[in-house]
């Protein structure tokens, strides 16, 4: 055996850049060992790219890729599901056709050729891509159950999924779902384990993607693409620079505790991201990490159908650069093509802290619970801190960038106390009370048998981005199919100090709720209403009890005494006492309680987090406080 050569790129802290070809000759190894390599031109490449430790793979070609040669570029992923689960992927690599290793270009992916298990730092077996009728992959050795690879390109229903399971060509730039695999495999390389469970790591080789590549995407339709790159990108800057998307991107969850393949069974949803800013201010480096709303969970029909909500998790993922491999939804707006380009190239080592997450499991709960001993956690300080270094394609320079969130307002809605719509009221000085391309974002779940939205142009949207101004007021929608409960609350408001108090009100009978302090009922007979409600930034001064009544009441968490304490000076008839968590669910509901002048109610056996504690008089006043209990 010829002994091979191997190039070892590490540089520790150092860029390595090329701004002409790179030539690898046979049987010679590049490693790129948590670095960039930057190439300015095309890459001839007859030997093996090992790209480890975050190391990517940056070219700066403008239109098409000169990229040729019979070599390969290797590349880990890693899943995050087990062999129920689906991730939505974009392979960074191309299969290289038998005698066209001298012909330029991209090449289509082959799902028999492209995925690989690591067993040493450089050398991978070729993963077995199973038959239709093997519904579940395994770990160790590397087996993929092709059953479940499909594509979804220009497409509007469940019945357009196309199958691309046993080696049908899965195009440059489209995406694929790929479920995860059973079992665990305990093989170290690099200091990670291979399959510790649920987390499939995969070594995509082929040919490295490069240049301009064509998403098909028609206006009203979807398709699923993501990053097609060995590097990582800024997916603002994709999304704000083709007009012919919606300027947002779709991203899939599922309830991972569910062990069925049946469709029946599945509970997920999609995830959306909005830029929240300007094309203008991606090219000058100011646009910030943007605006993910998290999933919320339903059921499906055998047709595909979505059926009741189940549950909502509130994942919170960093979603401004698309780690490798990452796929996403786009949705065509406009005439056009949309088109992956170099100069959205960047590289950012995959992770939160960088705003580059493949996934990440951490509920807006749990981080509400964490964060207990802020006050107010629903409020926070958020420190203006500059982004972590990125380095560009473009020459964009990031470093006036922010982590510092946009302006906004996060508002929950418990759904029959099932499921949270979780929604967005986001701060632009930009934005209009119209739709706002690449800001606003539409729901992707206008399937939903009952739902809470934002109504822009008679539309349904879950992130509103509106100029602030304490007179605007935001039309509101429900629809439910049968009678339904809401719950409504304000989850946390972010970074927007002007954001004072946030109402709920009804039209109809002219009362304004305040869901920033407090939890609003509402029970709402089957049918659209577009037109009753409305979120406003302050109310009538002459509605409702005085504020010196209502702000005689006194509510406070004894967290020593573990017990809630109510002080009524003025002895308000109370009818109600509700304590609900962050998310709307209720705890305890007392009724009846009379003209107290005092009351107490433990709360050892609570969690420590945010609740909230809604009174109701006895002639239907509403008064609402948050308190954070710590046990």
């Amino acid at each position: 055996m010829a002994r091979k050569k191997i190039l070892f790129i590490v540089l520790l802290g150092g860029i390595f850049f090329s701004h002409a070809q790179v030539y690898v000759s046979p049987s010679t190894h590049v490693f790129v060992n948590n670095e960039v390599l930057f190439v300015k031109q095309d890459v001839a490449n007859n030997g093996v790219m090992f790209l480890r430790r975050d190391g990517q793979l940056l070219q700066g070609v403008a239109g098409v890729t000169a990229n040729k040669g019979a070599g390969t570029v290797s590349v880990y992923q890693e899943g995050t599901c087990g062999n129920y689960d689906y991730n939505y992927w974009c392979s960074p690599v191309g299969t290289i056709v038998t005698g066209q290793e001298g012909i330029a270009g991209n090449f289509n992916a082959d799902a028999t050729k492209i995925f690989y298990r690591p067993n040493t730092i450089i050398n991978s077996d070729l993963a077995t891509i199973l038959p239709w009728g093997s519904y579940d992959g395994q770990s160790n050795p590397l087996s993929i159950s092709s059953r479940w690879l499909w594509k979804f390109v220009n497409a509007t229903a469940y019945s357009q999924w196309v199958h691309v399971g046993n080696g049908q060509p899965i195009a440059p730039g489209e995406g694929f779902t790929m479920k995860g695999t059973a079992g665990t495999d305990n093989t170290n390389v690099d200091g990670i384990i291979n399959n510790p469970g649920n987390h499939q790591r995969i070594d995509f080789r082929g040919r490295p993607n490069d240049g301009d590549i064509v998403i098909p995407c028609l206006v009203g339709q979807q398709t699923l693409t993501g990053n097609p790159y060995p590097s990582a990108i800024d997916l603002s800057y994709f999304l704000l620079d083709n007009p012919a998307c919606d300027g947002t991107a779709q991203f899939w969850e599922q309830d991972k505790t569910v062990n069925s393949h049946t469709l029946a069974n599945y509970r997920g949803g999609y995830g959306t991201f909005s830029p929240a800013a300007t094309l203008a201010q991606v090219t000058a480096g100011t646009a910030g990490t943007g605006i993910y709303t998290p999933a919320i969970f339903y059921s499906y029909d055998a047709g595909g159908n979505q059926g009741t909500v189940t549950s909502s998790p509130g994942n919170s993922y960093k979603r401004r650069f698309s780690p490798v491999a990452q796929g996403f939804l786009i949705t065509g707006a406009n005439a056009g093509v949309v088109t992956m380009r170099n100069r959205y190239r960047v590289f950012v080592r995959e992770g939160a802290a960088n705003n580059s997450q493949f996934e990440r499991n951490a509920s807006s709960a749990a981080l509400a619970s964490a964060n207990a001993d802020n006050v107010p956690s629903y409020n926070p300080v958020v420190e203006d801190l500059a982004f972590p270094t990125v380095l560009s394609v473009s020459g964009i320079d990031y470093t006036n960038e922010s982590v510092r969130p946009q302006p906004q307002v996060r508002i929950n809605t418990l759904i029959d106390n099932q499921g949270v719509r979780q929604s967005v009221i986001g701060f632009h000085p930009e934005a209009t009370d119209g739709v706002d391309r690449g800001m606003d974002a539409i729901s992707s779940d206008d399937g939903l048998p009952s739902d809470m939205f934002f109504v822009i142009d008679d539309k349904e949207y879950v992130i509103n981005m509106v100029a602030f101004d304490e007179n605007k007021r935001l039309p509101l929608g429900f629809k439910n199919g049968a009678p339904a409960n809401y719950r409504i609350t304000v989850q946390e408001i972010i970074n927007a100090d002007t954001v004072q108090n946030v109402y709920l009100h009804d039209k109809v009978n002219n009362q304004y709720y305040d869901i920033k302090n407090g939890v609003h009922e509402l029970n709402l007979p089957a049918g659209t209403n577009k037109s009753d409600y409305e979120i406003t930034f302050k109310r009538d001064s002459n509605l409702g009890l005085g504020e010196t009544i209502k702000n005689s009441l006194l509510v406070y968490q004894d967290n020593s005494g573990h017990t809630l304490q109510i002080s009524n000076p003025m002895a308000l008839d109370l009818n109600t006492v509700v304590l609900y968590d962050v998310v709307g669910k209720v705890i305890f509901e007392k009724t009846k309680l009379g003209n107290n002048t005092t009351y107490s109610f433990p709360t050892a056996n609570l969690s420590d987090g945010i609740y909230i504690v809604r009174m109701l008089t006895s002639d239907n006043q509403e008064i609402s406080r948050k308190i954070i209990i710590k046990n």
